[in-house]
């Protein structure tokens, strides 16, 4: 995930005329313009903070995801107010980011109303990093967990075949004197789109990341990519935290399981169609410390400890590091975005 270096083969472009491109590219290939907006803010955010599994290396997908009809660009999502802490919402067979952001204010209400508040999407689609959902919350002094499933290429530990997504989990909380706390991990032992890059550049992956068509451990990605499969990672701990994503991004919001979509008829669908769930917390309403100054007590200890770098700091000075000199893209990449920007 480390920045990409300025060389002559490179360009830098400033973080708003990226998200400009993105969104011309969404629109070009049969989104809103609104939704358009929350996936290019969503991707150009992940590239910004140097997440490139993530970042406009996920474009070509969305491109043909949205070109073969599997997923309703123009969807707007349905809110539901259904409890006093409990908001539903349907996607409508469209990205899940854009439901986030059109049951955010209720969700936020409702949590600072009654101290926490579940937010349960479903018939969504979403692939793109999962930090940049809950890390907003954190920023306004809320705690933020949320799960999302995925396209089942995860074997469960001790089973013989995939069944399970790669089905992250992130958690952002607020501290007092830094940026928030946020950490963004696949319950996979590699994220599925670090796995095509290393395919791409042509590179191995860490041992016990995944197996090949026969079951067999496998450092190669392609064969993890073609009829193979990978593992969760530590084992069974792993494997447990992927089941309880399937159960609360799938089973409690209404969504589908890794399992349960069939995408065959839909020729470069690449979005998994399934369901996410949110938990937000005013950590106001506790007893007790200021909860900011709390974590950064605990920061302070972890440092004290001989840690050197918490979960998101590289992400933070990657951004810092955009902010002021640009995101540094490939000059072919640029060129292709371009292309698709025009049709």
């Amino acid at each position: 995930m480390s920045a990409t270096p300025i060389t002559a083969a490179n360009t830098s472009i400033v973080f708003t005329q990226l998200v400009t491109l993105l969104k011309a590219i969404f629109i070009r290939h049969g989104a809103s313009p609104d939704v358009a907006s929350v996936l290019a803010d969503n991707c150009a955010r992940a590239e910004q903070d140097g997440a490139h599994s993530h970042g406009v290396f996920r474009i070509p997908g969305y491109v043909s995801t949205l070109d073969s009809g599997w997923v309703n660009g123009q969807a707007v999502p349905v809110v539901e107010d259904v409890a006093s802490g409990f908001v539903r919402v349907d996607a409508a067979n469209g990205f899940a980011q854009p439901a986030l952001a059109a049951a955010r204010p209720l969700l936020v209400a409702k949590a600072r109303s009654a101290g926490i508040a579940v937010l349960a999407i479903r018939n969504s689609h979403h692939f793109a990093a999962l930090w940049p959902d809950v890390e907003p919350f954190a920023e306004e002094g809320l705690v933020a967990l949320s799960v999302v499933n995925s396209m089942t290429c995860v074997v469960p530990h001790g089973a013989d075949r995939p069944l399970f997504g790669t089905n992250p989990i992130a958690f952002a909380a607020p501290r007092a004197d830094g940026p928030p706390i946020v950490f963004d991990l696949a319950t996979s032992a590699i994220a599925h789109g670090d796995v095509q890059i290393a395919a791409r550049k042509g590179e191995r992956v860490p041992p016990g990341t995944g197996v090949d068509s026969l079951g067999q451990p496998t450092q190669d990605p392609k064969a993890i990519l073609e009829g193979g499969a990978l593992l969760p990672f530590g084992g069974h701990k792993g494997s447990a935290l992927s089941m309880m994503v399937e159960l609360l991004a799938a089973a409690l919001t209404g969504g589908n399981f890794s399992f349960e979509f069939d995408w065959s008829n839909h020729p470069g669908a690449k979005t998994p169609w399934t369901g996410q769930l949110l938990i937000v917390i005013d950590p106001s309403k506790a007893a007790g410390q200021d909860f900011a100054e709390r974590s950064q007590e605990l920061v302070r200890q972890m440092h004290a400890a001989g840690l050197r770098r918490l979960p998101g700091d590289r992400r933070h000075r990657t951004r810092a590091k955009a902010e002021v000199e640009g995101i540094v893209l490939d000059g072919d990449e640029l060129a292709r975005l371009r292309k698709l920007a025009q049709g």
